[in-house]
């Protein structure tokens, strides 16, 4: 939906604002859902939140400004520390518990309680995000393209009947305190179906937990909503539990009675709760940063530290505004790169070392990443057993469930290394719990590669499935034909889709055939595609890539805007982050792209300014990652521009950055 920043108002206080993306800012439809995003957030106050203190939903980049909460989220903080307990596990079910209270008493709910939307700070447990919050009249406020919900932490009757009410609410806070206090899962991981399956029918994993609080959490994942309790009522349990361990006694007051019982719920919150302060890290004041246009300097963004919200296009994060990054990588670690060093820990691929002190030729091994396709692997072959080779014809009704499990070794192993593949492609936008299923159908000589089912998959992920699943298939098959073209019978491949368990046909997502190519044919010239501009807008979960796309973006713009400042012609673009990338794996392909609404780019020249930019910038950057991680896959570019009020970009060059005689 759009990227936080780190922020400083003119007067020093640090806060954290989301600014929308422009594609989702110029839909109509989506200004209206932020609109009441912002005065719903505006209705929740409460200790254990992050209060709305500033927005404009009317801004050609629509932002919202909230405070600013330093520390890990949940998950982050198991993972690192293991789960929590004693007073400070009371403490975090008491503060989320009374924070859905004031979210609930404010007509909203929250609709993805999850670990990665709780923050743990040195203050105690703050709830975040109601990007996806909606009013009780039912007026939803959604990410286009995203289902409601993270499987997982979906509730029963959302999964029967799409109810989302507060009493889902509590059921995802009852399975949020269970991961607090065992780092498990209570109903597991795995596909989301199994997981669906699970908290539909199943029974959540609560050993572990402290018998006080088991009951509370016991009562909250109730399969009925009804027998739940509400989030005031789960909130009192709680404190009255956290009392007891700072040997204080609510008296059994009634808010009423007190008058202070929130407070006082907030004093034992804090009194209790212990975890590892965060570094604190030293921002740059208002005065030292660059003074902007009168519509931007209520609040000056001075450095990215967070990361993207939603399907923001690129799926990665670019340090814009000076300074040093917060959290991930950094410009010296980024010029490092670009000089041939690395910061992954990964030693250089001796296979490809060069230099002095070493006598290893550069490519004394194949390297996986580049080896060649050909063309038409069967080219000269006499008789090869694939007989299909000229066969035009579509995948007919039955194929699929025609097709059995690999037989023998080399179907074997060809169903493994397609799998390998694929895995490795998806892994990188975190669609690995996408496993495919492949199969064989030696009558029409056809390798099936099947996802699904998984009903709350969109069509976006899907579209990447297939492509992912088409270019595995097509790269080993064609390996297969080369290596034994009168024994490998099967040069067709066809990808599906399954709905639902149990169906005697699925849906066919595409298919192809091995001798006509492969995305990784011709490594020197691969070109841009539409489909890997849609693939590389899906935000990359890969450390490495978000590294390099960061120095990258930067690199880009300084270069663009010196040219700009020595007079070729050239214009600045009218916005400060029109330049983004983001990664296809499937064609192995880094893709920038320009928001260039005034016409930046229009003329053959500007363009040719543009592509020796990038190819200066951007090329040192793969090449130092690729000599030095032999993960790496990305020497290829392309370069696209959204121009004018075009929702789809114009491709309009790309190359690669290996010279000449290191390709394949």
């Amino acid at each position: 939906m759009g990227t936080v920043y780190a922020s400083l108002t003119e007067s020093g206080d640090r806060v954290a604002v989301k600014v929308i993306h422009p594609m989702q800012a110029g839909d109509p439809d989506f200004r209206a859902r932020f609109r009441r995003e912002v005065r719903l957030s505006a209705r929740v106050r409460g200790p254990f939140l992050l209060p709305l203190l500033a927005a404009d939903a009317e801004a050609d980049a629509p932002w919202l400004a909230t405070a600013y909460a330093p520390g890990p989220t949940l998950a982050q903080h198991l993972a690192a520390h293991g789960p929590l307990a004693g007073g400070t596990l009371y403490a975090f079910a008491t503060g989320t518990a009374q924070a859905l209270a004031a979210i609930h008493a404010a007509g909203v709910v929250h609709r993805d309680v999850k670990p990665q939307n709780v923050l743990l700070t040195p203050a105690g447990p703050r709830v975040l995000d109601f990007g996806i919050a909606h009013a009780v009249d039912g007026t939803s406020v959604t990410r286009t393209g995203i289902v409601t919900g993270t499987p997982g932490w979906i509730s029963p009757e959302h999964y029967h009947s799409g109810v989302t009410a507060a009493e889902g609410d509590l059921f995802a806070w009852g399975a949020l305190v269970a991961y607090a206090a065992t780092g498990r899962l209570p109903f597991g991981g795995g596909a989301p179906e199994a997981v669906a399956y699970r908290i539909t029918s199943g029974q959540p994993d609560l050993d572990g937990i402290p018998e006080e609080l088991k009951e509370i959490v016991e009562r909250a994942l109730a399969k009925e909503p009804a027998e739940r309790p509400d989030a005031p009522t789960a909130a009192e349990a709680c404190a009255q539990l956290l009392a007891a361990e700072n040997t204080q006694i609510l008296n059994g007051s009634t808010a009423a009675e007190a008058g202070n019982a929130l407070t006082l719920i907030e004093e034992l919150v804090t009194a209790q709760w212990s975890v590892p302060a965060p570094e604190d890290l030293s921002w740059p004041r208002p005065d030292a940063v660059p003074e902007r246009s009168s519509r931007r300097r209520a609040l000056i963004a001075v450095l990215v530290v967070a990361a993207v919200v939603g399907a923001s296009v690129g799926g990665a994060l670019a340090f814009r505004h000076g300074g040093s990054p917060a959290t991930g990588g950094s410009e010296n670690t980024a010029s490092a790169a670009a000089a041939g060093g690395s910061d992954t820990g990964n030693a250089a691929d001796p296979t490809r070392a060069s230099g002095p002190g070493t006598d290893v030729p550069r490519q004394a091994a194949p390297d996986p990443r580049t080896v060649p396709v050909p063309t038409d692997p069967l080219a000269g072959v006499a008789g090869p057993a694939f007989s299909r080779s000229d066969d035009e014809a579509q995948p007919v009704p039955g194929e699929w469930s025609a097709s059995r499990d690999a037989a023998g070794t080399a179907e074997k192993e060809t169903a493994a290394a397609i799998r390998d593949q694929m895995t490795a492609m998806l892994a990188t936008k975190d669609m690995s719990f996408m496993t495919p299923t492949v199969t064989f159908n030696r009558q029409a000589q056809t390798v099936i590669v099947t996802g699904g089912p998984i009903s709350t998959v969109t069509d976006d992920y899907k579209e990447v499935f297939r492509r992912a699943s088409e270019m595995a298939a097509c790269v080993s098959l064609a390996h297969r034909l080369k290596d034994a073209p009168a024994r490998w019978p099967y040069g067709r491949f066809s990808v599906y889709w399954k709905d639902h368990k149990g169906q005697d046909e699925a849906t066919i997502l595409g298919f192809g055939k091995a001798t006509k190519g492969c995305y990784t044919e011709e490594a020197g010239r691969r070109q841009g595609t539409d489909e890997g501009i849609a693939t590389s807008e899906i935000p990359s979960t890969d450390k490495d890539e978000i590294r390099i796309a960061a120095g990258t973006v930067k690199a880009i713009t300084t270069a663009w805007n010196t040219r700009v400042a020595e007079g070729h012609g050239l214009e600045p673009f009218d916005r400060e982050d029109a330049i983004t990338l983001g990664f296809d794996p499937v064609q192995r392909m880094m893709y920038v792209w320009a928001w260039d609404g005034s016409g930046v780019l229009t003329g053959r020249a500007q363009q040719a300014h543009f592509q020796d930019v990038v190819t200066k910038t951007a090329c040192p950057r793969l090449l130092a990652e690729y000599n030095a991680n032999k993960e790496w896959i990305y020497t290829h570019w392309a370069i696209a521009a959204y121009q004018g009020n075009s929702a789809w970009p114009q491709l309009f060059t790309s190359g690669n950055c290996l010279p000449a005689e290191s390709r394949p």
